[in-house]
């Protein structure tokens, strides 16, 4: 039975009560500026992952889905509001290993994740596209080896898919 390869993007959605990154100096590391540490409090923490098949549909109808999420809590404890509801904010970011390929052997491969220069610039779309609705974003570092801090809040967490959830 054939696997399908037509993979695309992907999202992890954490809900969270405050999350941070900062990127961890490596040696052979040549980004041009330095990176400032961000944070937020309430709000999403996303895991992103972009795929080459990627582009405009996939990052519009994500960024609709997830700036109306209803997760967080009305006045009688549901899960009825969005992060546009409560002023949240979202801290982004870039995931390749969503894509890891664990079928055969112990050793992931990742050849489902887009090209960088491509899933880069998804990845910004995407980001400016939350920003649209008015949502505050912040981001990790495109390729950068990243320490990430969160507290989940719930703990709610959850998957996007566009292969899956688009067709």
């Amino acid at each position: 039975m054939a696997i399908p390869t037509l993979i695309v993007m992907r999202i992890v959605v954490q809900k969270v009560s405050r999350a941070s990154v900062d990127v961890v100096p490596e040696p052979g590391n040549s980004f041009e500026e330095p990176f400032v540490p961000q944070s937020i409090d309430r709000g999403f923490m996303l895991l992103v992952g972009v795929a080459d098949a990627d582009g405009p549909d996939q990052v519009a109808w994500l960024a609709r889905k997830i700036a109306h999420l209803r997760v967080f809590e009305d006045e009688n404890g549901k899960m009825n509001k969005s992060i546009l509801d409560v002023g949240g904010a979202i801290l982004s970011i870039s995931q390749f290993t969503l894509f890891a390929d664990v079928r055969r052997g112990n050793r992931p491969g990742f050849t489902g994740a887009g090209e960088p220069h491509h899933a880069e610039q998804v990845w910004h779309d995407f980001n400016r596209e939350l920003e649209s609705y008015g949502l505050t974003v912040k981001e990790g570092r495109f390729g950068a080896h990243m320490q990430v801090s969160l507290v989940n809040d719930g703990p709610v967490t959850i998957n996007y898919d566009t292969d899956e959830l688009m067709h």
